[in-house]
């Protein structure tokens, strides 16, 4: 019995002895209790309990490409290039670059696991199996690099359309594209571009969405972190939160395409948890302060000065903080 097919024994939230589980799979007992650490390794909190066996706190709906399908709205499903279900990738992000070349537009990778997920500035994206969303999704575009400013911006506005439609609120949006609420890290959000500056190009976007978390995952994240099981006293079915997420992403992406970030500025705004904050910002420029002030046309955050100038700051590699 592998990893995957222990979760889907444990996947009702009941117990199971191990002694079913290693009859059924025709292994001994000694190797389902690997096959136990493997997940407990992975971040999955299995309990042991005694001779009732081995449980998980909760159900867990396991990915699955079909029912993801089903639940779409008629005209996502159209335009959806390609949806694939892995059990366990490097990243959903690396898979896409992978497939690059012969991969549709609207392409969707999913994983249950990932071993090396991605967030910002090279840091590690922690994904348990069973619990969270780890999805990547390619956008081809005509017009080059030039015409995608703000697009990491609108790709936040996005995932708080799909967050809102699951009937959750709460969370808001740090720029450039962290999704944040009740003072931790909701999601997050990784484009890559690759092509012309001013041709033909793709981009590889990266989400992770959190909607269960442990306080030992909440431990080693080495930062603040929510789940939308704080927010709503039960996470939705993973399926249905992958369609929602999909969906938003299938509609908001063609919009892009066609308008740039000007659609959703005004959802931004709503969502921008910078606003009227003082802000302490630091960089390759050096390092200021100021009261944030929206963004621009462009997706740059804006800075009042205290001599009541505004900076524009465009790059994501400025670090930002409530002062």
């Amino acid at each position: 019995m592998q990893a995957r097919q222990l979760l889907a024994a444990l996947a009702p939230g009941e117990a199971v002895s191990g002694a079913q589980l290693a009859d059924h799979a025709g292994i001994t007992r000694a190797a389902i209790w690997k096959q136990v650490e493997a997940l407990r390794a992975r971040g999955l909190p299995v309990e042991a309990r005694g001779a009732a066996g081995y449980r998980l706190p909760w159900p867990v709906q396991l990915l699955d490409a079909a029912r993801i399908r089903a639940q779409l709205p008629r005209a996502g499903a159209s335009r959806l290039g390609a949806l694939h279900v892995h059990w366990e990738l490097d990243s959903t992000s690396s898979e896409l670059q992978r497939r690059l070349d012969e991969a549709a537009d609207l392409s969707f990778v999913l994983a249950e696991t990932q071993t090396a997920g991605r967030g910002r500035r090279g840091r590690n994206w922690l994904s348990p199996p069973g619990m969270n969303l780890y999805l990547s999704c390619l956008k081809r575009f005509d017009r080059g690099f030039a015409a995608l400013s703000g697009l990491s911006l609108a790709v936040g506005t996005m995932v708080l359309r799909a967050i809102e439609s699951l009937g959750i609120e709460g969370a808001g949006l740090k720029w450039p594209n962290d999704v944040l609420a009740a003072g931790g890290k909701l999601a997050g959000v990784l484009v890559e571009l690759s092509g012309e500056y001013q041709g033909p190009c793709a981009a590889v976007i990266g989400v992770g969405l959190n909607l269960r978390l442990t306080d030992a995952l909440r431990e080693q994240a080495g930062q603040p972190a929510c789940d939308l099981a704080t927010l709503a006293g039960d996470p939705p079915d993973r399926n249905l939160a992958a369609a929602r997420l999909i969906a938003a992403l299938v509609e908001g992406l063609r919009q892009f395409e066609k308008d740039g970030f000007a659609p959703f500025a005004e959802g931004y705004a709503r969502y921008d948890l910078l606003a009227g904050r003082r802000l302490r910002l630091s960089g390759a420029q050096g390092q200021f302060e100021g009261t944030g002030a929206g963004v621009d046309a462009r997706g740059a955050l804006q800075v009042r000065l205290a001599d009541g100038g505004l900076r524009s700051v465009d790059s994501a590699d400025v670090t930002v903080r409530r002062a």
